[in-house]
């Protein structure tokens, strides 16, 4: 693979935040009386509002916008267990002396964005792209196009990083190359994704000669079966 930056997924994909979002919505869940799984399945890598919408059709926009609140105060506050993921600090450190440029593209707000990078000890992104920067969500492709277009690079010229299904869509839409790390093994069109990985540990980087285009070389770790 060649590209010139990359764009990379928060929740799942550099840090892990399960445990901080489980605690969240299965008490937003039982708060409204509605199954704790059943929301469960549905809200990874979308934004809260559109979660919102689903669960609560018939609320007002100015319901919907009390409970967005209540619900970004709370994983806002809430990053206990929130850590980076195996290989993600060192990834980043290692595209920051490559001097690549790089963004965070989440679907999470800035307060909550903001809080689980710094739980994750993850370094600021020259771009970062967060749910009140776009009208559409994921899987949209809005997001992973502004956070090209903050860049200055073209889509093509960009490497998406992804676990969720709803974000691997959104950077396929984009028109992006599309690194799925951890994702389900259900997750539709995973077929049309560049690279599958299961811990951006196998992910390695070198800069071409002509320095220009990066190439991305995969140092992959093989456990032996016992």
């Amino acid at each position: 693979m060649e590209c010139k930056g990359f764009l990379f997924d928060l929740d799942g994909t550099l840090v892990d935040s399960l445990p901080a979002v489980e605690r969240a919505w299965t008490h937003w869940a039982e708060r409204h009386g509605i199954s704790p799984q059943q929301v469960l399945d549905f809200i990874h890598g979308k934004q809260a509002i559109t979660s919102l919408r689903h669960f609560m059709p018939n609320a007002t926009e100015a319901e919907l916008q009390h409970e967005f609140k209540l619900l970004e105060q709370v994983e806002a506050e809430d990053t206990d267990g929130v850590n980076a993921l195996p290989g993600a600090l060192a990834l980043l450190e290692q595209i920051n002396a490559l001097g690549i440029p790089w963004a965070i593209v989440t679907s999470g707000s800035v307060p909550v964005a903001n809080a689980r990078r710094i739980a994750g000890g993850l370094p600021l992104p020259e771009v970062f792209v967060t749910c009140e920067l776009v009208k559409q969500g994921k899987p949209y492709p809005d997001a992973y196009l502004l956070g090209a277009k903050g860049l200055g690079l073209a889509p093509q010229d960009c490497v998406v990083v992804e676990d969720a299904p709803a974000g691997i869509l959104s950077g396929l839409a984009a028109g992006c190359q599309v690194i799925a790390v951890n994702a389900p093994a259900d997750a539709p069109k995973l077929n049309q994704v560049d690279l599958i990985l299961s811990s951006l540990e196998q992910l390695k980087i070198t800069r071409s000669e002509q320095g220009e285009i990066l190439n991305l070389l995969l140092n992959l770790h093989f456990i032996t079966p016992i």
